[in-house]
């Protein structure tokens, strides 16, 4: 799993507000779930119908989840935690330690090769303030809501 996948999960749980198997990506093909239903061929007076109609599944009927409130469950979280001190609202290392995930120097080169960083990976306040933003966009694009103050 990539390490913007690990941060997704760790925040949206295992499918994500746009569900399915994916993570919630937007560009991948949809799930049996979020499939168009087929419609039947239309009856007409001479076709009987059928003696046992079967329920539809209630993953097609369900209706789509909200979009997840991103501050609040990250709030949520330290608040489990016994409010830790970290300052995970500004900071990509202490977002990443707030889930558990392993904050080190080369996962977060690797982040940012994910999403798409180009200046230099030498674990600069640059780099670090340019992460923990794009991760923040990343997750409002993946169908979270996240507050302005953790975008800019």
């Amino acid at each position: 799993m990539s390490i913007f996948g690990a941060i997704k999960k760790a925040i949206f749980g295992d499918h994500g507000p746009l569900g399915g198997q994916f993570g919630g990506r937007k560009d991948a093909p949809a799930t049996p779930a979020q499939a168009p239903m087929q419609s039947a061929p239309h009856s007409t007076a001479t076709q009987a119908a059928p003696a046992t109609a079967q329920p539809a599944p209630a993953a097609q009927t369900a209706p789509a989840q909200a979009p997840v409130d991103v501050e609040q469950v990250l709030a949520g979280i330290a608040q489990k935690k016994g409010n830790p001190d970290l300052n995970w609202r500004s900071s990509i290392v202490d977002l990443m330690k707030l889930l558990d995930l392993d904050s080190s120097l080369a996962n977060r080169k690797e982040l940012a090769h994910e999403l798409g960083y180009t200046g230099t990976t030498d674990g600069s306040a640059e780099m670090n303030i340019w992460l923990h933003k794009a991760v923040m966009r990343e997750l409002e694009k993946n169908g979270g809501t996240v507050p302005a103050a953790l975008k800019d």
